[in-house]
């Protein structure tokens, strides 16, 4: 696996937590309406996200300046994030997992408790044997164990967790476009 650096774009970043939570908004409110050249400018992100907003423009038949304006728009409506995706073992994380969890209750709201962690990188409410599976990225066995043992099993509703250590990453992309 290789490290793909994307530079943010935003001379304010948002944290991460606001980022999925703006995500989530979009998600549960109206879909934004996205036409081809919004869907160009994803693409053209997703190539390369420090390409220029003049070359990005010069792609998708835009000036510099409306595929910036468009472009802060989809980040504003979640649509998008533009993000540094690292290779965790290089950067000190030696242990990821997906993690299974049976919730009894309200499964949105362990769901929501999961959001809050740094480790969970990927929170899915599911329908099939477990009602979520959570990535989680961490430094080593000792924590992921404080992870899951300490943290996601204090959390109230949850039932039972299955964790599947991964030994080898094979593939990580982000580059499914906009089909």
């Amino acid at each position: 696996m290789h490290s793909d650096v994307v530079a943010s774009r935003s001379a304010d970043p948002k944290d991460s937590r606001d980022s999925r939570e703006s995500s989530r908004e979009s998600r549960n409110g109206s879909t934004p309406h996205l036409d081809a050249v919004s869907l160009a400018i994803i693409e053209q992100l997703q190539e390369d996200g420090r390409r220029p907003y003049a070359a990005i423009g010069k792609a998708v038949g835009l000036s510099e300046a409306a595929v910036r304006q468009r472009v802060q728009k989809l980040l504003d409506q979640g649509v998008m994030q533009i993000v540094a995706v690292t290779d965790p073992l290089t950067v000190g994380f030696r242990r990821q997992a997906m993690v299974g969890i049976h919730v009894e209750g309200d499964v949105e709201s362990v769901a929501d408790a999961l959001t809050d962690m740094a480790e969970c990188e990927y929170v899915v409410m599911t329908a099939g044997s477990f009602d979520l599976m959570v990535e989680i990225v961490c430094e080593d066995d000792d924590h992921l164990l404080e992870v899951i043992n300490r943290r996601i099993r204090a959390i109230p509703g949850v039932r039972s967790t299955e964790s599947f250590v991964y030994l080898k990453l094979k593939k990580q992309t982000y580059m499914w476009g906009t089909r």
